[in-house]
């Protein structure tokens, strides 16, 4: 937006200046030819003059020393003539010699006819405007005077002001640059700050705010408007989530009393209802926590910082180990040593969510495989099981809340919100994650997680 409106500003300056100066450069032109012609012209009628006083009292001496005097003062050639035609006296650059004679088609032969005339003739290389006039003695033409004086002048004069014009346009242009980069830098810092809080926000950063500016009103009702709405979101978002973290809290301690109950009620008899019981109560119990974690998980922002994978993830299958060998499944682990960019307990939790669903869906005599490495600026990380797997259709609804592939394993206790939590914990790091085919014929789990070489300063849920 600084671009168009930058490209806006100049343009209309430039179309300002090109209307103003372009008609004032040809008046600049015409007055400095318009100028030259008066001088040329009344340079000539004051020799025509005084060549009448002394042109048949003193002879040619007096009439050449006017004529040299006239030379040097202005600069211009100047000849004078007698009736005859003959060269009287001549000063300049490539004047006819003395007592030569001029052309009766010249300028010269028509002043000696009566006539003044001003012509432009091009003479010794270059162009020339010249001005002559009769010499009048009682009304009687007595000779002819004729001024020169190169066009040059007249180019080198318009030039040096079309010059000044352009040295004034760019002045011009430079200061309408420099107001309208101020311009659009008070215009788009808003935006720009309004489009930076939109996306914080977007990123699940429910404390973004944006400054409000004083001008102009329609940007500061903008911004108002925008804290306003964050706050409300906000609201909205904090009250969900402290409903689901406090319904959580309060459902834990009933169900562990039941449980308690059920337990002690277990050597009464009834062993097969009270083993229903205790089972209905345990997955209750999973359910409570997979809400509190899934509430937890949605924490808008977290400090990240950089993770060795490999420790991470070593650490991680020495605690499942025994879980993994008591169901006959194998756990491998193949992961590089590279490093990203996570919130303390984030990836911790995935890979326990991950493991916790291989587990219970690998055959006996199994692989479960885990492996990671470096691919371009991310890092990606890979769990595979021999399970059954899931179908394309299935893998598009996999990470909606409750939701089960297999739906009898709501009756083992199995919750439907471990891929919901994965992808919130993954995604909130700046990950992806998503779902595949294995080669072993289950599900992989593919995440692309943010690599040490890309860092970033916080997290936060979409």
């Amino acid at each position: 937006m600084r671009r168009r409106l930058l490209f806006s500003y100049l343009s209309l300056t430039l179309f300002v200046l090109l209307a103003l100066e372009l008609p004032l450069g040809v008046s600049f032109a015409n007055a400095e030819r318009r100028r030259l012609v008066s001088d040329v012209q009344t340079e000539a009628f004051a020799v025509a003059l005084r060549a009448d006083e002394v042109f048949a009292a003193t002879g040619d001496t007096e009439l050449s020393e006017l004529v040299e005097h006239f030379h040097r003062r202005t600069g211009h050639g100047v000849v004078v003539v007698s009736e005859a035609g003959t060269v009287r006296a001549a000063a300049g650059r490539g004047e006819p010699v003395l007592n030569s004679t001029v052309s009766d088609d010249g300028a010269l032969g028509v002043a000696l006819r009566g006539r003044q005339v001003t012509r432009e003739r091009e003479f010794a290389g270059e162009d020339v405007l010249a001005t002559a006039v009769p010499v009048l003695d009682r009304d009687e033409v007595v000779g002819a005077v004729r001024v020169s004086s190169s066009l040059d002048v007249v180019a080198e004069r318009t030039q040096r002001n079309w010059m000044l014009l352009a040295a004034l346009g760019g002045v011009v242009s430079l200061v309408v640059l420099l107001v309208s980069v101020l311009l659009a830098r008070s215009f788009t810092r808003p935006l720009a700050a309004l489009d930076a809080g939109a996306a914080r926000l977007g990123r699940g950063d429910l404390r973004a705010r944006v400054p409000v500016p004083d001008d102009p009103p329609e940007l500061r009702g903008l911004a108002e408007s925008f804290n306003a709405t964050a706050e409300q979101l906000e609201a909205l978002v904090r009250s969900q989530q402290s409903f689901v973290a406090d319904a959580s809290h309060e459902l834990r301690t009933p169900l562990a009393a039941l449980s308690l109950r059920l337990e002690n009620l277990e050597a009464e008899g009834g062993a097969e209802d009270l083993d229903g019981a205790l089972a209905e109560a345990h997955r209750l119990s999973r359910l409570v926590d997979g809400l509190l974690t899934l509430a937890r998980a949605e924490d808008a922002v977290r400090a990240v910082s950089e993770v060795e994978l490999r420790p991470l993830i070593e650490a991680r299958l020495d605690a499942w180990e025994a879980v993994a060998t008591e169901r006959g499944v194998e756990l491998e682990v193949d992961v590089a040593d590279v490093q990203v960019w996570s919130a303390p307990g984030r990836l911790e939790q995935v890979l326990d969510n991950l493991l916790s669903n291989a587990l219970d869906v690998a055959p006996t005599d199994t692989t479960i495989k885990i492996e990671a490495g470096a691919a371009a600026q991310h890092v990606v990380l890979e769990v595979r099981d021999a399970g059954p797997g899931m179908t394309a259709a299935q893998r598009a609804r996999a990470f909606d809340r409750f939701w089960r592939a297999d739906p009898s394993r709501k009756e083992r206790g199995g919750s439907g919100l471990g891929l919901a939590i994965v992808r919130r914990l993954v995604t909130a790091d700046g990950g992806t994650v998503t779902l595949g085919s294995a080669p072993e014929g289950g599900l992989a789990v593919t995440m692309r997680l943010v690599g040490s070489r890309q860092p970033v300063t916080a997290s936060a849920v979409p």
